[in-house]
């Protein structure tokens, strides 16, 4: 489907790359009121950033954009964070509490049935496509979910987000060993922050794939935008703060290409 995109590699490892997209239909766009169609809420040039880190790794994006529908959320709506601010499946409000909907025009029941069927599941069925493929010729797959978002969101969080911010559930969407590979990168990264299951422990996506025990391991990368792009309109790629930063997230992806199981 032409709002997929999807590259095939042969190793084990299996980049998920849901929330780049700026892609919303006319008929959706129509409905969304002048913060919305602003799509503050892309991780903005995450696919440029991870693009040939590692050669011979699955990547799979969506160029649909989050607020048509989030693919990384429960598609029967349930909250990730209950009793914390998120946003929802087809989200009502961008990350600062603000409507992006005209007066109306926010999706129904119905609505989002007819998103979900026609952006959410087949997203999800090329992803665990890919997944199966890969494990079938190595009996295991690794997803690393990509992600990044603007580093100060006080209706998200409290003060400034870490530059990584490292998601396995509590540790129980991988196996140990690539939670810790991942995390110590992290915290080595000079002049950069690291958390380990702090705000983000990873979205619905990594918590629905990371099954260690069937060979599905999944961990979720939330980077801050800071990191890498200016975090404010026209949301610009720094390619100085890139250039600093991919030799580390290279190194992450290395490391998680030669994985094996113990």
């Amino acid at each position: 489907m032409s709002f997929l995109e999807v590259t095939r590699g042969q190793s084990p490892l299996v980049l998920g790359l849901p929330h780049t997209g700026t892609d919303v239909p006319p008929d959706v766009a129509e409905g969304l009121n002048e913060t919305g169609l602003a799509l503050a809420d892309t991780d903005w040039h995450i696919h440029a950033l991870y693009a040939g880190l590692v050669g011979d790794a699955t990547t799979v994006r969506t160029t649909i954009h989050r607020y048509v529908i989030d693919v990384n959320r429960d598609p029967e709506g349930a909250s990730l964070y209950p009793g914390q601010n998120t946003t929802s499946l087809c989200p009502v409000t961008d990350f600062d509490g603000q409507p992006i909907w005209k007066e109306g025009a926010a999706p129904d029941k119905a609505e989002i049935a007819r998103r979900r069927e026609a952006y959410h599941a087949p997203y999800h069925a090329a992803l665990a496509a890919e997944l199966e493929r890969v494990r079938d010729i190595h009996g295991f797959a690794v997803l690393y979910d990509c992600h990044s978002i603007r580093s100060e969101i006080p209706f998200l969080f409290e003060g400034v987000l870490p530059d990584f911010n490292v998601g396995t559930d509590e540790g129980r969407t991988c196996a140990a060993s690539i939670q810790d590979s991942v995390y110590r990168r992290c915290e080595a990264a000079q002049g950069y922050s690291a958390i380990l299951n702090g705000r983000f422990k990873g979205g619905w996506t990594t918590r629905h794939y990371g099954q260690p025990g069937d060979g599905l391991h999944a961990i979720q990368m939330e980077l801050a935008q800071s990191t890498y792009m200016q975090e404010t309109p026209p949301w610009d790629y720094a390619p100085d703060r890139a250039d600093r930063l991919r030799p580390h997230l290279k190194t992450i992806l290395d490391d998680l290409i030669r994985w094996r199981p113990e």
